[in-house]
């Protein structure tokens, strides 16, 4: 006589999860504000350079959203900043004018490239200028041609904090940039660029002004913040620059 099977008991489907990667900003008119899009910069360096105005008549030519900068600690170098909502820029318009006849004289330095996209801390009163409009008018503004833009990984330990804790260092951070930028002395670009940097870094810090002495002190000030003295794995190496070329910015 063959043997009865047990019925094997009905199993729930896992629900599957639903995944949100919209940006959030803050509540307008009682909406809170969600945007999938964002914007990507990239900073490309080079050395060898002897004329910079044929390079900047290029970007020009390409109708980039672009800067070029020199590099202050390389009486040859210069540097591209270039930025668009589709990252098939770096890969495409852009990789062609680099790879061209006047930026192909130079020595690419791969060691000194940034990438990274904005992104929201969910407060932001207006979501699409601070994600799209906002870091292309700071870089591109003839006002303030200096800039310094470095990388930095955070530690585990401080992915580990609890999100309250999280939040009230990065606050510090906050207050440090809102004070200068109140004064007129410095504005900051943050990007995120997890996944995409060659050293694993976690964001790209761009600080902007008329004046370099001002950014330098924001680092500084920074040095002193619980982020930095206890929760910064790497930071560096630190693009120096002074713009020769902006494109315009309508």
């Amino acid at each position: 006589m063959e043997h009865a099977h047990a019925a094997a008991p009905h199993s729930k489907p896992a629900e599957k999860e639903v995944l949100d990667i919209a940006e959030k900003g803050g509540t307008r008119q009682g909406v809170r504000q969600s945007m999938d899009r964002r914007l990507f910069m990239q900073l490309s360096v080079f050395t060898g350079c002897k004329d910079a105005r044929p390079l900047a008549a290029e970007l020009e030519k390409a109708g980039l959203s672009a800067v070029l900068y020199a590099d202050v600690n390389d009486p040859s170098g210069v540097g591209v900043l270039a930025c668009d909502e589709d990252p098939a820029l770096f890969a495409g318009r852009l990789r062609e004018v680099l790879t061209g006849p006047n930026f192909d004289k130079l020595s690419f330095r791969p060691e000194m490239t940034m990438l990274g996209r904005t992104y929201a801390l969910g407060y932001e009163p207006d979501l699409e200028d601070w994600l799209l409009k906002r870091p292309q008018r700071v870089v591109c503004d003839p006002q303030n041609p200096w800039a310094i833009w470095y990388p930095l990984r955070r530690t585990g330990a401080f992915n580990k904090l609890p999100h309250e804790e999280q939040m009230q260092i990065l606050k510090e951070h906050g207050n440090i940039g809102r004070a200068y930028g109140d004064a007129g002395l410095a504005s900051d670009i943050r990007l995120a660029s997890f996944g995409l940097d060659a050293k694993d870094n976690d964001f790209v810090i761009g600080l902007i002004g008329s004046k370099l002495y001002p950014l330098s002190s924001v680092v500084q000030s920074m040095r002193k913040t619980r982020q930095t003295s206890e929760f910064i794995q790497n930071m560096g190496p630190f693009f120096v620059g002074k713009a020769l070329w902006q494109s315009r910015v309508s």
